[in-house]
C-alpha cells in the first residue's frame, strides 16, 4: 500500500515541501529510503522503527521503500523521523480515517522521534512555518518543545505533540490536540525588573556589548577597571560579539 506525508526542509533559511511517499509491499523484509537524504535521514530507519515498537505498535516484516520527493534536492537533519513514520502507520492500515486524505492535504509533520516514540525538538522551526504559510500549508504537528517558537507565524494552526501515540490517535479521529495560541512579539512588553541599565550611569559601549551578547545568546566577560572600558578596546568588543566572533 501507496502512503504520501508531508514535511518541509530548509536551505539556508529558504523552505521547501517534501513529500515522504511510504510503499509498504510483501517479500523480504527490506527497508531503504531513496531521494538524497543525508547520514541523518538514513539513520532515521533505526529511529522510526524502534520509536513504532516501543509504542506498542507491531512494525511488520515488509518491503518498506521511502521516496523523499523532490529527489534531486538534497534533505539534511532528523526532522523527517515523524512524517516517515506517520507514512509507514498509514501505509500499514494502523491509521484509518474517512477524512485522512484531506487531513493530510493541508498537514506537514516535523520531529525527530526518540527510542520511546517521543517527539523532540528540530531546529529551523520558524523559516519552515514561514514558508508553510507561504505554500497554503493549514496546520503543522509538531514536538511541544517547538510550538511556542511557530506560534510566531500568524494563520496557520500548530499542534503540539507529545509523542507518536498523541498524533496516531489525532489522525484515526480519537483524540483533539490543542493547539498553540499565537503569540505577537510585536506587543509592548510591560514586564518590571527590580534592576536595568538605567541605574548604569555612563559605559554604553559595555552597556551595548553586552545587550548583544544577550541577544545572540553569546558569553561575555568582563575583565578590568571601569575606566578601562571607556575606551575603544569595549567598542571593538562590541563589534566582534555583532559579527559572531567573541
Amino acid at each position: 500500500m501507496l502512503a504520501i506525508t508531508k514535511s518541509m526542509a530548509l536551505q539556508g533559511l529558504d523552505g521547501f515541501l517534501v513529500s515522504i511517499e511510504v510503499d509498504i509491499s510483501f517479500g523480504m523484509p527490506y527497508f531503504e529510503i531513496v531521494g538524497l537524504p543525508d547520514t541523518s535521514v538514513k539513520e532515521s530507519k533505526e529511529r522510526v522503527k524502534t520509536a513504532i515498537r516501543n509504542s506498542n505498535i507491531e512494525f511488520l516484516s515488509r518491503r518498506i521503500v521511502v521516496n523523499l520527493a523532490p529527489a534531486n534536492t538534497r534533505k539534511e537533519g532528523s526532522n523527517f523521523d515523524l512524517p516517515i513514520a506517520i507514512g509507514i502507520l498509514i501505509a500499514s492500515d494502523n491509521i484509518v480515517n474517512s477524512n485522512l486524505e484531506e487531513i493530510l492535504k493541508e498537514t506537514i509533520f516535523i520531529g525527530e522521534l526518540s527510542l520511546n516514540g517521543k517527539i523532540e525538538k528540530t531546529d529551523g522551526i520558524l523559516p519552515i512555518c514561514i514558508e508553510a504559510k507561504k505554500l497554503g500549508i493549514k496546520r503543522i504537528i509538531l514536538s511541544k518543545e517547538n510550538s511556542e517558537e511557530a506560534a510566531v507565524v500568524q494563520g496557520i494552526e500548530i499542534l503540539p505533540a507529545d509523542n507518536i501515540k498523541e498524533v496516531i490517535e489525532y489522525l484515526n479521529g480519537n483524540l483533539k490536540i490543542k493547539k498553540q495560541e499565537y503569540k505577537n512579539y510585536n506587543q509592548e512588553d510591560k514586564t518590571k525588573y527590580k534592576f536595568d541599565f538605567e541605574e548604569v550611569k555612563g559605559q554604553e559601549e559595555v552597556k551595548r556589548a553586552l545587550e548583544i551578547a544577550a541577544a545572540g545568546g553569546h558569553n561575555c566577560l568582563l575583565i578590568g577597571s571601569p575606566r578601562f572600558w571607556k575606551n575603544d578596546a569595549c567598542k571593538k568588543t562590541a563589534k566582534y560579539i555583532a559579527r559572531n566572533e567573541f
